[in-house]
């Protein structure tokens, strides 16, 4: 999150496209997402207050995030693209959208399906996504909003909608299963980062990580779907 700023005069026609390639992204996937549970949907009240939740996650990310690169400029200059990429802008970020949807959403009576964390999360996800987006537009092309929009975005739903998976099964198992999910949620979104941070040369595998965490996305959300009607939660 560099560049967040600019204080040139925008159109209102800048403005609502600037807007718009920000949110639509997010909002095409969470509503694909949302519709993977036809049996038993969320409330979209529900779903709205997720959102709102991943626009509140980015402010103790931000505050982390600084912390921690200053520590890594100030000892690991050599290790700082690396560090930035599994820690600040994985690690950290994944962290405080976890934290937000296990603090305020599960213990919640509508979350009451393991496919809910993927739902929740999701949502959550596409919050800070979008908050996201409209920060880097601050003095940046909106070439780069599109860029940002066909990768970064789907990159926040599938990461955290994979960690979504072991929230529910958290909710419904032992609570340390999250952190599994969390594990999951930074390797794709660390390695996403490091792919772009640290080497232009290997830039476009960013496209098949993010086609192979979508397909395993899929795969979870059908596994939650079969867990659920099992133990009648469906």
């Amino acid at each position: 999150m560099t560049h967040w700023f600019n204080l040139e005069p925008m159109s209102r026609e800048y403005i609502a496209l600037t807007v718009a390639l920000a949110a639509l992204p997010a909002l095409i996937l969470l509503w694909i997402i949302y519709r993977k549970d036809r049996r038993k949907p969320e409330p979209l009240r529900m779903v709205i207050f997720s959102v709102l939740l991943g626009f509140a996650s980015t402010i103790p990310a931000l505050i982390f995030g600084y912390a921690a690169n200053r520590l890594f400029i100030a000892f690991y200059p050599q290790y700082y693209l690396l560090l930035t990429a599994f820690v600040t802008s994985a690690l950290i970020e994944e962290s405080s959208k976890m934290t937000m949807v296990y603090r305020f959403l599960v213990p919640r009576k509508a979350f009451d399906e393991v496919t809910d964390g993927i739902i929740y999360t999701a949502g959550t996800s596409m919050g800070f996504a979008i908050l996201e987006n409209l920060l880097y537009s601050a003095g940046n092309p909106l070439s780069l909003m599109l860029l940002r929009g066909v990768t970064a975005v789907p990159l926040h739903a599938v990461a955290s909608g994979i960690m979504g998976y072991w929230i529910g099964r958290a909710k419904f198992g032992s609570p340390r299963l999250r952190f599994v999910g969390l594990f999951h949620a930074v390797l794709i979104h660390g390695t996403y980062n490091a792919l772009l941070f640290t080497s232009s040369s290997f830039s476009f595998l960013v496209i098949p990580l993010l086609f192979f965490s979508w397909a395993r996305l899929k795969r979870l959300i059908r596994r939650a779907l079969l867990e659920d009607r099992y133990h009648g939660r469906s």
